[in-house]
């Protein structure tokens, strides 16, 4: 069993910026992915930005640009800096892992296996 927590949530204004951070259970390293995902009111839930235990990674193309990931294997914790931060950028924002190497799109929330409960960001105009 794998447990996540995500943090730093919060509300800005339109062109703002905050840090996510998700705290894992387990060794970074011993995941196949991390990864940040988002769920908006009446949207299907989507991928946001992942990256493999040797750190490559890749991005939704609404975000690239705009918003980083990253981790820290001493602390366990993965991190998600957004900056220029949009309206429809706001969502309940959920890390997850990928623990048995699924296969599918590195951002198709399908793989994963293991998910946190979530930390909300809205951004008003």
């Amino acid at each position: 069993q794998v447990q996540l927590m995500e943090y730093g949530g919060g509300s800005v204004q339109d062109g703002g910026s905050l840090r996510l951070s998700c705290t894992t259970s387990r060794a970074i390293r011993s995941y196949r992915l991390m990864g940040w995902f988002r769920l908006a009111p009446l949207k299907e839930r989507e991928g946001v930005a992942v990256v493999t235990g040797g750190g490559s990674t890749t991005y939704a193309d609404s975000v690239k640009g705009r918003f980083t990931i990253s981790q820290d294997y001493a602390k366990n914790t993965l991190y998600l800096q957004m900056n220029s931060l949009k309206p429809e950028d706001t969502a309940m924002y959920f890390c997850a892992v990928d623990v048995d190497s699924s296969s599918g799109d590195w951002l198709w929330p399908g793989r994963y296996d293991f998910w946190g409960q979530g930390t909300p960001v809205t951004v008003s105009s």
